[in-house]
């Protein structure tokens, strides 16, 4: 890493000190000013510069006393002990989808897992949905991720309790690619009831953060989290949400930005599903099975096979075959000659018919009539 590329890497680590996910305003100084630039003019002395539009003295000194206090070699330190790492606009692993977001873009990504982020997020898909999910939720998360992570996909979710816990398990159960967006520090095992999980999927996977080691999640920070899980991948997938959930919020950005937006139906009856019900009626496409997802996010060619019903043996019968047979009364023999006024065609055609019929089992014969077998 050379010199300048060392100072970016260092300036961008200390900023996920001192701004919050998704700060515009942030996003715009360091537009306009670099990541070196604005740091230096943060710890620098107070002297007067131009500031965004809506932030006032106060946010400044806030800003300003969290720059003093950022240590971002510390920052690298802990994350390399943990086995992470830090990537930042610019640098190799970078994942440029995630420049969509303009000034909300991350000032930078802290990742644990050894997979390269840029070259996953190529072929990766989101699968969000609600936290208090029914077991029909559960079992549709599971196997479309496993599906997904069986044809090469990465899933990408939250790591919550629900939806996203069942979408990660089933990618890893298959042996396949998963990745968990967190709304804190990657180090820090959130829910707590997923630390197993959690660490499973660092070392099968990766887990993705924009906030330095030891950050804590707060609302606000789950909501803005969303932003990076629509951006980094190709499509969302909602799988249960009720009308208030933030899965709505990660499909709708996504739709935004010009990834596919899907949603898998639910019960007409739950309110689990009204949510994602009703993105059906307007801008999602309705998936039922990760070749349906696959087909509209993966490469050229790649098409979810048609859908059918069971093919029955009456239905490979010819036409005027299958003609005859639909002429048949139930329960009782007729004549050749009545099916011949029956199917409007004669009665050597008919008789031909028939016989075709017996050898394949569906008629019998009853003296000088036929009629339906069994």
């Amino acid at each position: 890493m050379t010199g300048a590329q060392d100072e970016e890497l260092l300036a961008r680590a200390a900023l996920t000190r001192v701004l919050e996910p998704g700060d515009a305003h942030g996003g715009r100084w360091i537009r306009e000013h670099g990541a070196t630039g604005l740091l230096r003019l943060l710890t620098g002395p107070e002297t007067p510069w131009r500031t965004p539009p809506g932030v006032g003295p106060e946010r400044l000194a806030a800003y300003r006393r969290r720059a003093a206090l950022a240590d971002p070699r510390r920052d690298l330190e802990l994350a390399a002990g943990s086995g992470g790492r830090f990537v930042f606009p610019g640098s190799a692993e970078w994942p440029t989808q995630l420049d969509d977001l303009g000034d909300e873009r991350p000032v930078g990504l802290w990742l644990r897992g050894r997979p390269n982020l840029r070259t996953w997020a190529l072929r990766s898909v989101a699968v969000v949905g609600a936290r208090a999910c029914t077991p029909y939720g559960a079992h549709m998360a599971q196997t479309l991720a496993a599906g997904l992570a069986e044809r090469g996909c990465v899933v990408v979710s939250g790591a919550a309790f629900g939806i996203d816990g069942a979408a990660h398990r089933g990618a890893l159960a298959s042996g396949g690619a998963t990745a968990a967006v967190l709304a804190c520090g990657v180090d820090v095992a959130y829910p707590r009831g997923h630390a197993g999980l959690l660490g499973r999927i660092a070392g099968q996977g990766l887990v993705v953060g924009e906030l330095p080691p030891g950050s804590h999640p707060t609302p606000s920070r789950f909501v803005l989290r969303n932003r990076v899980i629509a951006a980094l991948t190709r499509g969302t997938v909602v799988v249960e949400a009720a009308h208030r959930s933030g899965s709505l919020v990660t499909a709708r950005r996504a739709q935004r930005l010009g990834r596919f937006t899907m949603g898998v139906p639910g019960p007409a009856t739950s309110g689990l599903s009204a949510g994602v019900n009703e993105l059906l009626r307007g801008e999602a496409v309705l998936v039922t099975d990760a070749a349906e997802v696959v087909e509209l996010v993966g490469s050229m060619g790649e098409l979810a096979p048609e859908r059918r019903g069971p093919v029955l043996a009456r239905d490979l019968l010819e036409r005027d075959t299958a003609r005859v047979l639909e002429a048949l009364p139930a329960g009782r023999p007729t004549t050749a000659a009545d099916l011949a006024l029956a199917c409007g065609t004669g009665t050597d055609e008919v008789i031909g018919r028939l016989y075709e019929l017996h050898s394949l089992g569906f008629v019998e014969r009853q003296g000088d009539g036929w009629q339906l077998s069994g």
